[in-house]
């Protein structure tokens, strides 16, 4: 029996021209092309990928195998041992008892359809178990880190307030994170067989307040909250705290007039990769937003 294993060649998953780059370079600027709160890109391939921890959730892509090539090439070169019209040593009765697998090199079927991209096809090779494919553009730790990276799957960004949904004219609104809920995620890919891997790590950074109205203060004045060293971000409302100015929140200083303020909540994950070998460095952040409904309300007095 003859297995063979897809291998979809290039230096970056298809959905990095979201960041402005092409297939042979990895993108380098700030990230902002997401779907809802995942990273996606389509992979059909032998890489699997696999969010290991964080996030509330991952995928996982498994191999598909492709045999598609034709019967006279698979008789005389892979069965007879003919050589190939480019002079690629044939192989005699498919390599059965050698340890190793063929692989067949194809263009990544989300990238454009060009005479470029087409290069990446190859008729299928033999690579011995646990090597690396040895042909161009075969995959790096850094391409699989770019794998992982387009899997990446956040939790939804949905701010702790108090008060809740309905503040006040003048009182500060308390805004934090839980550490919990945002911590660290992981996602790993590999290339089964080979021992080449890589692993992105997503983490929250900072949390932007947009109030949704120029009547409005944030805390601090640049609406910027970091994380603090517990991996939380802002300080949950105490009793007795209503006056105070908090370390991460908004002040609105005026009525909402029907309509409550859309109130935007933007939370960047920096994201860094490590890679067998010692290999790593730094991938472009991820900024997710929430938006969440704040009604706000004069304060009633009566005088005597």
């Amino acid at each position: 029996m003859v297995t063979a294993t897809v291998l979809a060649l290039g230096a970056w998953p298809a959905t990095a021209h979201a960041f402005g780059e092409d297939e042979d370079h990895p993108p380098t600027g700030p990230s902002g092309g997401a779907s809802g709160n995942t990273l996606t890109a389509g992979v059909g391939t032998s890489i699997t990928v696999k969010q290991v921890n964080g996030g509330k959730g991952g995928d996982l892509v498994h191999v598909t195998p492709s045999l598609s090539w034709g019967e006279e090439l698979m008789v005389n070169h892979y069965e007879k041992g003919e050589d190939q019209s480019d002079g690629a040593e044939g192989y005699k009765d498919f390599n059965i008892g050698k340890d190793g697998k063929f692989w067949r090199g194809v263009m990544n079927p989300d990238v454009e359809n060009t005479f470029e991209a087409r290069q990446c096809e190859t008729n299928l090779f033999w690579q011995d178990a646990r090597e690396i494919p040895g042909i161009k553009n075969a995959p790096t730790p850094k391409i699989l880190a770019g794998y992982a990276y387009n899997k990446i799957k956040v939790p939804d960004t949905k701010v702790e307030m108090k008060p809740v949904g309905e503040s006040t004219v003048n009182l500060p609104t308390w805004v934090w994170l839980d550490k919990g809920k945002f911590e660290p995620v992981k996602v790993r890919a590999e290339l089964p067989g080979t021992g080449l891997w890589a692993e992105t790590t997503a983490k929250p950074v900072s949390l932007h307040l947009d109030p949704g109205t120029p009547d409005a203060e944030t805390f601090p004045a640049d609406g910027e909250c970091a994380v603090n060293d517990d991996g939380s971000i802002g300080t949950p409302y105490r009793k007795g705290s209503a006056k105070e100015d908090p370390p991460c929140g908004i002040k609105y200083l005026r009525a909402t007039g029907g309509d409550p303020y859309r109130m935007k909540a933007s939370l960047t994950w920096e994201i860094t990769w490590t890679g067998n070998g010692g290999a790593g460095g730094d991938l472009p952040d991820g900024t997710f937003e929430g938006t969440q409904d704040v009604d706000v309300q004069e304060i009633q007095s009566i005088n005597r």
